[in-house]
C-alpha cells in the first residue's frame, strides 16, 4: 500500500498516547488503532481534521504516499 500512516511518530512526537488521543478527538481506541497499523481502508476527512486539531499537524504529519515499484 502506498499510502504510509505515522501516527506513532507524531503520537511519540507530541507525547500523547492512542488512548488519549481516542478520547480528544472521540473516536473509538478500536478504529484508531486499526488506522494506525494501517489496517484501514479510508478514513473520513472529518476524522483526520479531529486527529490533526488535537495533535496540532497536518495531514501530512499523519499519512505519507510512498511510490509503490512497479514491474
Amino acid at each position: 500500500m502506498p499510502v504510509i500512516v505515522t501516527l506513532d511518530a507524531m503520537l511519540a512526537e507530541r507525547g500523547m498516547t492512542l488512548t488519549e488521543l481516542s478520547q480528544a478527538v472521540d473516536i473509538t481506541l478500536a478504529n484508531l488503532s486499526i488506522l494506525k497499523t494501517g489496517k484501514a481502508k479510508a478514513v473520513r476527512f472529518t476524522t483526520l481534521e479531529a486527529i490533526c486539531r488535537a495533535l496540532a499537524c497536518q495531514p501530512g504529519d499523519v499519512l505519507t504516499f510512498v511510490e509503490e515499484d512497479r514491474e
